[in-house]
């Protein structure tokens, strides 16, 4: 089938088959861009976790290093206690921590709804672009000259178009679940650095802790990946 031919199918679906590609080389992309992001971001997660446990304590000396040299939202994480050192209560500083939790997820989920969309999207488009395309099929039953065994050719052109979308949302599918998978990876990560921060400051001396103009500002917004 050459360029010619694939072009008429397409003109056929209404132009269906032409957003197609753009489609799926978006749902490429975003795949991924998003795996390199969230893979960074588990591996980091592992080695902030091995740092806090292997330090001997967390003081502002040891905390303030392992924060300067972790990336978003990690580092925002990790920040907290050096930008509220008079926070003593490990109640309040376990809300204050998952506050920032809670700040830093959308940076590790966006774009997938570019994911969620085309899973959605692109059997519908596809299944619109074969209806098209089988009104022209129909067309050839209204000429008594045609044979009507040559409408199968063209309904079979016409389900190019479905069968496009299907291969799209599989594709879509696939990574959708396994990005939003590796996601909730770094949240418990998260999570998991926040119940080691609280058991680690409580009890400690806060004789040592920085003072308010000590302590280095925490930055809310995420990281551009």
């Amino acid at each position: 089938m050459d360029m010619h031919a694939l072009f008429t199918i397409a003109q056929e679906s209404g132009g269906i088959l032409f957003i197609m590609p753009i489609i799926l080389l978006l749902v490429l992309w975003v795949s991924f861009e998003r795996f390199l992001f969230i893979n960074r971001m588990v591996q980091q997660g592992e080695r902030i976790a091995a740092a806090l446990d292997s330090a001997p304590d967390l003081r502002p000396g040891t905390l303030a290093p392992i924060a300067e040299h972790s990336p978003y939202p990690f580092r925002a994480l990790l920040e907290v206690p050096l930008r509220f050192p008079q926070i003593r209560d490990s109640a309040r500083l376990s809300e204050v921590l998952q506050e920032m939790v809670m700040r830093q997820v959308p940076s590790l989920d966006k774009r997938l709804w570019i994911l969620d969309t085309a899973v959605t999207l692109a059997p519908l488009l596809g299944l619109l672009g074969t209806i098209i395309g089988m009104f022209h099929a129909f067309q050839v039953l209204g000429d008594a000259a045609n044979n009507p065994t040559a409408i199968t050719g063209n309904v079979a052109e016409a389900l190019l178009a479905t069968a496009a979308g299907l291969v799209i949302a599989i594709i879509g599918l696939v990574t959708f679940n396994g990005l939003h998978n590796r996601m909730r990876l770094v949240v418990h990560q998260m999570e998991t650095l926040r119940n080691m921060l609280v058991n680690r400051l409580e009890g400690l001396d806060h004789s040592h802790a920085l003072t308010a103009t000590d302590a280095k500002p925490v930055y809310y917004a995420a990281q551009e990946a």
